[in-house]
């Protein structure tokens, strides 16, 4: 059988530790901020937007929070699923374990 997550993990954690995604988002975070600093125009649009997602993530959170809360135990559940399903591809395919330039 395969380990079970342990109660602190969490699947997107994990995801977002892979080599290749940190890696990715890393790249992805570099552009947009080099972006921002090369177009003034483009860099309030930006920061417009930005505030706009902040806000309607806080509203989301305190929306759903309720659902979340009663839901939990499914959650849990399918997080342990997820974990395990990670695991697997881990194993099968180890270019997870690199950066995207490599």
């Amino acid at each position: 059988p395969l380990p079970v997550c342990p109660a602190q993990e969490n699947v997107l954690q994990r995801v977002l530790q892979l080599p290749v995604v940190s890696s990715t988002c890393e790249s992805l975070q570099r552009t947009y901020a080099s972006t921002k600093e090369a177009h003034p125009l483009m860099a309030s649009v930006c920061e417009v937007y930005e505030r706009g997602v902040q806000g309607a993530g806080a509203l989301a959170k305190w929306s759903v929070e309720p659902v979340v809360r009663r839901l939990e135990p499914q959650f849990a559940v399918a997080n342990n699923l997820a974990c395990r399903g990670l695991d697997q591809l881990e194993e099968k395919i180890p270019a997870l374990q690199y950066p995207v330039d490599k």
